[in-house]
């Protein structure tokens, strides 16, 4: 297993530009793609891959998550970026991917919404507020 550093959601947007193998896997919950929206990476040929770390509305964790990362990415070479809100759930993704032997497992700090501010609103970083391409789901 190799470790990776936490890419910012620009460098992973661009190595996702850069390397046609790499795949962006968003593991928060289906409500939070259809309410939230999910990032787009059509531009690049490229689809999100989403595969729920927890499922929605129980919190409970997916117990089939390897099962359908190994389904949805059979290789284990290229690079899959973990996306989550901010970063929490994409890092425990990370991990438990890499331990099943996704050898460019990386996870994008800062999420989808990013960090909480001083008032308790996720404005401070993340995918969104990077301007980087989104859609609503």
């Amino acid at each position: 297993m190799s470790q990776h550093a936490d890419l910012t959601p620009q460098q992973a947007r661009d190595l996702l530009e850069r390397d046609p193998d790499a795949v962006l896997v968003d593991v928060r919950t289906r409500a939070e793609w259809s309410f939230v929206g999910l990032p787009d990476v059509t531009a690049l040929g490229k689809q999100v891959v989403p595969i729920e770390w927890t499922t929605f509305p129980d919190g409970a964790p997916n117990q089939r998550f390897l099962e359908q990362l190994m389904a949805a990415l059979p290789s284990r070479d290229a690079p899959v970026l973990f996306l989550c809100r901010s970063g929490a759930r994409s890092a425990a993704a990370t991990a438990t991917a890499a331990a099943a032997g996704y050898t460019g497992a990386t996870n994008v700090s800062e999420g989808f919404e990013g960090d909480l501010d001083e008032h308790g609103h996720r404005e401070a970083n993340g995918w969104k507020q990077a301007g980087l391409p989104w859609r609503q789901g």
